[in-house]
């Protein structure tokens, strides 16, 4: 029978590898090293999802009799399922094994600026259900984080899940986020404790937290469009500027998980004071939040587009409005747009002529535009890096669209547990 897991707030944070809980004795010191044991196995079948007791004492080198005890004991606690037997050209037919689905599930929460998202992966780290398009409205502010908490509970609620079989919560957030310790800078900052021991306290489910950025780089490494490639920027541009980085196959924060505010490297010699209280930052002019207020500008200065009336009737201009309007090949919308990704290919330059990435992916709300954003993009940077270093640099529109960060949060917690980061 499955042993589900309560959550205990004196974890420490980086106990991940304890989540999963096997036997009925874990103080002597066989049963530690038994647990080891399993641990490994469930850890090579989440990579490799499915094998043989033969597969699995020659790849984690232990004898058939001591990979087939565990094995038993994995189905009778639930970990593990039988999936039939392998077809072979003759002889005997081993059976083959793999996570058993229902053993426990993962939940993502994509914190954005202006909505909520959520996705339950199952223990196999397939999608389940997701919910979309919740409003929500960020801010650093303990009603904003209760409304976190209560649409997480509701969602709960909506798909009839047993609380107790949520093994742990993931939550992509923007801004400076500390993965390790669990504290956020940017939002959320108001307690002393970390907001990820917050979380598990309100909901009292195990909670970690990621940059979204760095979440959405490995949703593309995971379910995205990178393949084998092993050094890759993620470009993450909406409203605000980030990227998530891979080095040599693994995700890469830094030392204290501040990695990839690429958003803030100082490039324009302006005094337009930036959300990070500096001036001359990249977003001030290559971000969404600079291309709504550009746009503003010019509909201010007399110029004509057919967002027009909206304007005029008082309403926000949002960046959604604009690249619809480029869609709907809105002259004035596609010139701003083409500016933006200008600017942001000196910046993406820099980052070639740093990192020498074999990929950069293009995600975010602005990925969306197409060409109109890509061209240009690609025009200046092969103005401003080094053509040596980027000849040999591919590009790719991310395919996961709105997804990406939320999938990417749900599968780095799954790998946090099943140990395979």
């Amino acid at each position: 029978m499955r042993k589900f897991i309560i959550f205990n707030p004196k974890i420490i944070m980086d106990d991940w590898g304890n989540v999963l809980k096997f036997g009925k004795d874990r103080s002597s010191a066989a049963e530690y090293k038994n647990n080891l044991l399993k641990k490994a196995i469930l850890s090579y079948l989440t990579t490799h999802e499915e094998a043989t007791i033969a597969d699995l004492s020659n790849e984690l080198t232990w004898s058939v009799p001591t990979v087939t005890k565990l094995i038993q004991e994995l189905k009778e606690e639930g970990y593990l399922t039988d999936l039939g037997k392998l077809e072979t050209a003759g002889g005997r037919r081993p059976n083959v094994f793999g996570l058993a689905a229902d053993a426990f599930y993962f939940l993502g929460v994509d914190i954005r600026r202006r909505r909520l998202e959520f996705v339950l992966l199952d223990f196999k780290g397939y999608i389940l259900h997701k919910k979309q398009e919740v409003p929500f409205v960020l801010e650093n502010t303990p009603e904003a984080l209760e409304q976190v908490c209560q649409e997480t509970e509701k969602f709960i609620s909506e798909i009839g899940m047993n609380r107790k079989e949520i093994i742990g919560i993931g939550f992509s957030l923007t801004g400076r986020v500390d993965s390790n310790s669990g504290y956020s800078y940017t939002y959320f900052n108001f307690n002393e404790i970390p907001l990820t021991e917050v979380l598990q306290q309100r909901l009292g489910i195990r909670a970690y937290i990621e940059n979204d950025s760095r979440a959405m780089m490995y949703a593309e490494k995971t379910a995205g469009v990178v393949k084998e490639e092993k050094n890759v920027i993620f470009l993450n541009i909406g409203r605000g500027v980030g990227v998530g980085i891979l080095i040599d196959n693994k995700l890469y924060s830094g030392k204290t998980g501040f990695a990839g505010e690429f958003g803030h490297i100082p490039l324009f010699p302006n005094e337009i004071l930036c959300s990070c209280g500096k001036k001359g930052c990249l977003e001030t002019e290559a971000s969404g939040l600079a291309l709504e207020k550009m746009f503003v500008e010019h509909m201010k200065a007399g110029e004509t587009s057919v967002l027009s009336k909206q304007w005029k009737k008082g309403k926000e201009i949002l960046l959604y409005d604009i690249i619809q309007a480029a869609h709907n090949d809105d002259m004035l919308a596609i010139s701003l747009i083409s500016e933006i990704a200008e600017k942001l290919g000196r910046g993406v330059g820099i980052l070639i002529n740093l990192l020498n990435p074999e990929l950069i992916v293009i995600g975010g709300t602005l990925s969306l535009v197409g060409d109109y954003f890509m061209l240009p993009l690609k025009t200046a940077i092969n103005k401003y890096a080094l053509s040596l270093i980027s000849k040999d640099t591919c590009f790719k529109i991310s395919k996961l669209g709105d997804n990406a960060s939320v999938l990417g949060v749900a599968m780095l917690i799954r790998a946090k547990i099943m140990n395979i980061l």
